[in-house]
């Protein structure tokens, strides 16, 4: 209430309070005058209490008047019969024009399919905050207006609106969408047994305050009556936060409203690609001629191409029943170097340590200063020999990790002298520096990826592009255009001829190298597209969206496979392991969750954090899952254990601090911090929980005041973590 109001309705207290004194003063005077004490009251009593109702009813109105609440207003002013002859008539004008209203919706075989595609419509173009939520309003009005229209016997008017609408519910309701489509007829309707479900339950539903308010008065607004109708018969709307508890029921209890397992059974082809036979003949001969070359002498790491030779020779080359066909990816015949990169792959596997439970990573983390609110992204190459990050400012900087120079080239040599490695090098900058800074961008740099043979650096940025740079020249060679809106996430694919983006335009695009345009575009999340992952054997690409679902697309057909639920927040991060049968996500709800891609069920939900997870990595035998959060903690978690519900090995103290369950040391929590990265693109600020950690949570690596923007493991299983120090 505002100030005014109170202060005239405390006025009004006060002076019953004064009247009343007024006729108890005389205390003294009572034995002389009771007649007269006695009358006082008496005759104050009827002049007084209607002229303070007035009052407070004058000032309420007004103060409602001034407010804007013209529903309230009338409301008070018809309780309390102080209506003018003018409104009288003009309520008694709008009841009966609602009532007209109501009727004519009721018998117009058109009024459910228009108010639908109206709501529909309304929804659509409704915030990113909201609009998740008023999605699921969608289907159960859906279900019963089509069954109405199936009741009244309007048989062209409801196939119309099956035809027009289903495909908005295949994806989450396949199977009702199925059996509904067989209801043609009322007696069918009085006989079909999902068709009693939906009429004789109530469709239980969770929306927020706001987008309660919004959604009625939409309806009431534009006199959606028939809507208005079933929402007040058929649905059960609890109004409380969005992050309700995840075991209760959305929907009719006992009826799999859901239904994704029926869309996640596409067939798709998880194992990796063998290679190609010509290729991995080249490899044997090269190593062949090495091992020649050092006639059996051991190097110095102990390594002969012999034993590189029978390491490789094991490795499985046959392609297995789910593996892909090297003619579903279309790629450029093989170069020296990759033949190269392959043998030092094969050196890296024999030097990969081994870890588990017992054998924790070593991470190597490294810390940006003067950078926390510039800083947007960060990407280092599998070798951890380059890093690169991107800012606000509009550029890219690219570092040594190796502590070699970066050396570029002179300006004034002739490619066409250029024959070899040597001659490279000869017209390369005498000197160099240990970073360049990359100028191209016309807005903050959002994404940047390495290709695996670390020549190139994708980037993309707010200007709606994505760029491709030379690690060798560090120029720009190409600038990629097609979204709409800023893009805010880039990946390379694992055999470095393809990447994808992630934009505001609620897309993902598949691109190739040599073309400008994209080659796919992913549709079909209902908001942005934060994170994008190639898979390992490059058919499919992961995404993650602020509509806080994840999806598995496949690049040949350019069509979601997979749907992934469970979030209540944005998804800001995916990672798939390096076999290719499980993904992880995370993001604003501060709780990764580990999928089967096969079946595309939720395997377990790791909790611990105490801020946003901005990035996640697989260790290379898929076994150790690391991830970094605005907690400024790396965490560590084991993939293959197997979680009982309901149970962690943490418990809450009162004051805030946790137990260990397993050795019993307090230890005092970390608090996320309030103002996150330039990263976190809506700004949201993180409250301070401690949540209990699961028991998959192997150890948790905190740093001073680092939030960690990304970690990565390299082919030798060391974790890297890199985060910007914030001085807050």
């Amino acid at each position: 209430m505002s100030d005014s109001a109170a202060d005239g309705m405390t006025g009004a207290g006060a002076g019953s309070m004064a009247s009343s004194s007024q006729a108890t003063i005389p205390a003294n005077q009572a034995q002389h005058q009771p007649q007269h004490q006695h009358q006082q009251p008496q005759q104050q009593a009827p002049s007084q209490t209607p002229q303070t109702q007035q009052d407070v009813d004058r000032i309420v109105l007004n103060y409602l008047n001034q407010k804007g609440y013209r529903k309230a207003e009338l409301a008070l002013k018809r309780e309390a019969n102080l209506l003018t002859l003018q409104e009288l008539t003009s309520l008694a004008s709008a009841e009966q024009d609602a009532k007209k209203h109501e009727r004519d919706d009721l018998s117009s075989p058109d009024a459910y399919e228009q108010a639908y595609l109206s709501l529909r419509r309304w929804v659509q173009n409704s915030l990113d905050l909201y609009k998740p939520e008023l999605m699921s309003i969608l289907f159960p009005l859906f279900v019963h207006s089509y069954l109405n229209l199936v009741n009244r016997g309007l048989k062209d008017h409801a196939k119309s609106f099956m035809e027009n609408f289903r495909s908005d519910h295949l994806e989450m309701h396949s199977q009702d969408i199925a059996r509904l489509t067989t209801i043609t007829d009322p007696q069918h309707v009085a006989e079909n047994e999902l068709a009693q479900m939906y009429k004789t339950n109530k469709y239980h539903l969770r929306l927020t305050p706001v987008s309660f308010e919004l959604l009625i008065a939409f309806l009431e607004d534009n006199k959606f009556m028939v809507l208005l109708r079933i929402v007040n018969q058929h649905l059960d709307i609890q109004v409380g936060t969005a992050n309700a508890n995840e075991d209760e029921v959305i929907g009719i209890a006992g009826h799999g409203t859901l239904q994704l397992s029926t869309f996640n059974q596409q067939n798709v082809t998880l194992g990796q690609m063998p290679p190609d036979a010509s290729f991995r003949e080249q490899v044997e001969q090269t190593l062949k001629e090495e091992e020649a070359q050092t006639a059996g002498d051991t190097t110095m790491n102990g390594e002969t191409p012999t034993i590189l030779l029978e390491e490789y020779r094991k490795v499985k080359t046959e392609a297995g029943v789910d593996s892909p066909s090297r003619d579903d990816i279309p790629l450029p015949q093989f170069k020296g170097s990759d033949i190269q990169a392959e043998i030092e792959a094969l050196r890296d596997s024999r030097k990969r340590v081994a870890l588990g439970p017992s054998s924790l990573p070593s991470i190597c983390a490294y810390t940006f200063h003067n950078a926390h609110e510039s800083i947007n992204c960060i990407a280092v190459t599998e070798d951890a020999t380059l890093m690169a990050a991107g800012f606000s400012e509009s550029y890219v900087r690219l570092w040594s990790l190796n502590g070699e120079k970066l050396r570029g080239f002179k300006s004034n040599f002739n490619p066409a002298h250029i024959n070899d490695s040597q001659d490279l090098n000869r017209v390369r900058e005498t000197s160099g520096t240990e970073s360049r800074k990359l100028i191209g961008h016309a807005g903050p740099v959002f994404g940047a990826s390495f290709s695996p043979d670390n020549k190139y650096l994708i980037t993309c940025s707010e200007d709606k592009t994505a760029r491709l740079w030379s690690t060798n020249t560090f120029s720009n060679l190409v600038c990629y255009k097609g979204h709409n809106y800023p893009v805010w996430d880039v990946d390379f694919g694992p055999l470095g001829f393809y990447f994808a983006t992630a934009s505001h335009d609620r897309t993902a695009r598949l691109w190739s190298c040599d073309h400008i345009y994209p080659l796919r575009i992913f549709a079909g999340h209902l908001s942005d597209v934060d994170a994008v992952k190639f898979h390992p054997n490059s058919k499919y690409v992961v995404t993650g969206s602020s509509d806080k679902t994840a999806r598995l697309w496949d690049i040949q057909r350019g069509t979601c496979v997979r749907v992934f639920t469970g979030h209540t927040g944005a998804v800001q991060t995916v990672a798939v392991s390096p076999d290719g049968r499980l993904m992880a996500s995370a993001g604003e709800d501060r709780t990764i969750q580990l999928w089967d891609l096969g079946s595309g069920k939720r395997m377990k939900k790791m909790t611990g954090h105490q801020g946003a997870v901005y990035s996640l990595s697989f260790s290379q035998d898929g076994s150790i899952l690391v991830s970094g959060s605005a907690d400024c903690t790396v965490r560590a978690w084991d993939v293959k254990k197997e979680t009982t519900p309901g149970q962690g090995t943490h418990r809450i103290l009162q004051d805030g601090r946790e137990v260990s369950g397993v050795n019993g040391l307090v230890g005092s929590p970390t608090v996320s911090q309030g103002h996150g990265p330039a990263l976190d693109r809506t700004n949201k600020k993180l409250v301070a929980v401690t949540p209990l950690e699961s028991e998959d949570h192997l150890a948790s690596f905190p740093t001073k005041r680092t939030p960690i923007y990304k970690v990565q493991f390299t082919k030798r299983n060391l974790c890297l973590a890199v985060g910007a120090f914030s001085g807050n």
